[in-house]
C-alpha cells in the first residue's frame, strides 16, 4: 500500500455477494435456458450493456428481453431472475471498507444497473437498518447513472480526471479480471480479488 492515497471499490464480489450462477438458475426455471450466453461475470451482450449504461430504462429492457428470448413473462418474472444473483454484503469486507476511509480517500466504481440498484438498496436496507451505503465514499459511481461502463481505460481516467486523482496513487479493486486489465491500462495500481479471499488479506 506505499504510495496508496486513494482506493477505488467494486461493488459486486467485493462488498456485496454475487452468484450468477442464481440468476442462470431462476431463468431456467421460467424456461430461458440460454440466458449465459448473453449474460455471464466476464460478458454482457448488447441489452445487457446498454441497461448498464444507463441508455435504456428498466421499462424498455423487460420488452427488449421479452423479445430478445423470445418469453411473454411479466416485468416482475424477469425482475426477480434478473436479482437472484444479488446476495447480502461481506461483513468483514464492509468493515475494512469502513476503516479503509481513515486512511485513504475512497470511491465506489460499479457495473450495474437500475434494477439491481434498486435490489440492493433493498438488502442493504434490511442488512443494516438503513440507507446510507453511498456514504461510506466520497463518491459512489454507478455505470447507469455516470454512463461510463468498465472495462474501458477512459471509464477509469474519466473517474480519475472527475476527482482530480492520480492513477499511479490509487489502488482499484475488482474481482473481474479483465476489469483489473483495464484499469492496469489506465495507470492504476490494482487487486484482483478472487473469491473467497476477503479484503483482509490486503491490509488496508
Amino acid at each position: 500500500m506505499q504510495g496508496i492515497k486513494n482506493i477505488i471499490f467494486d461493488l459486486g464480489g467485493v462488498l456485496l455477494d454475487v452468484n450468477y450462477q442464481l440468476t442462470e438458475a431462476a431463468f431456467s426455471q421460467i424456461g430461458i435456458e440460454d440466458y449465459k450466453s448473453y449474460f455471464k461475470q466476464d460478458y454482457s451482450a448488447e441489452l445487457f450493456e446498454n441497461l448498464e449504461k444507463g441508455t435504456i430504462t428498466p421499462s424498455s429492457f423487460y420488452d427488449e428481453f421479452r423479445t430478445l428470448f423470445g418469453t411473454t413473462h411479466s416485468n416482475e418474472d424477469i425482475r426477480h431472475a434478473w436479482n437472484a444473483m444479488l446476495g447480502n454484503f461481506i461483513p468483514d469486507n464492509m468493515q475494512i471498507l469502513k476503516n479503509s476511509t481513515k486512511n485513504y480517500k475512497v470511491y465506489l466504481f460499479s457495473n450495474t444497473n437500475q434494477i439491481h440498484y434498486e435490489c440492493f438498496r433493498d438488502i442493504y436496507l434490511k442488512q443494516f437498518g438503513n440507507n446510507d451505503f453511498d456514504s461510506h465514499f466520497i463518491k459512489a459511481y454507478y455505470s447507469q447513472i455516470c454512463g461510463w461502463r468498465k472495462p474501458t481505460p477512459q471509464s477509469y481516467t474519466n473517474l480519475l480526471e472527475a476527482e482530480g486523482l492520480t492513477a499511479s496513487e490509487t489502488l482499484f479493486i475488482d474481482d473481474t479480471e479483465k476489469n483489473i486489465i483495464g484499469a492496469n491500462e489506465a495507470g492504476l495500481k490494482t487487486f484482483h480479488l478472487k473469491h473467497p479471499t476477503l479484503l483482509s488479506s490486503l491490509n488496508i
